[in-house]
């Protein structure tokens, strides 16, 4: 017994940071490792302290202010890959996410921080006045 707990053991493992630009999807990753079915995980996303994503038992919950903003790659449960898809960037996106999946007793986290590119290539135009 204690032989197939150890076998499923894993990580997850993601990016330090990713950028975009408003109006943009991103793509937060994040992975088990080594590759392990995340079909039958609870996944969990985070901004902060509040839950803005829950998959669990194939059923998704998503925070206001994100309804119809956030998605997994459902196609890529199987072969692990738990990132969160978030479509129209917004300023007020910026900051700490953190991914949790649990599986049985283990529960594993990673963060990762999402930053707009601080208007390069932006199409939000940018008006500088002399004082």
């Amino acid at each position: 017994m204690a032989e197939s707990r150890v076998h499923n053991q894993f990580k997850l493992t993601s990016k330090n940071y990713v950028e975009a630009d408003v109006g943009e999807e991103v793509t937060l990753p994040c992975h088990l490792s080594p590759d392990t079915s995340a079909v039958a995980t609870t996944i969990r996303w985070f901004k902060g302290t509040e839950c803005i994503y829950l998959y669990k038992n194939g059923q998704v919950t998503e925070r206001s202010g994100y309804k119809g903003r956030v998605s997994l790659i459902t196609q890529e449960l199987e072969r692990g890959n738990v990132s969160l898809r978030l479509r129209d960037f917004r300023w007020s996106d910026t900051g700490f996410y953190i991914c949790q999946v649990i599986h049985g007793e283990q529960k594993e986290e990673a963060a990762v921080g999402l930053r707009d590119r601080e208007g390069k290539c932006s199409r939000t135009p940018v008006m500088f006045l002399n004082t």
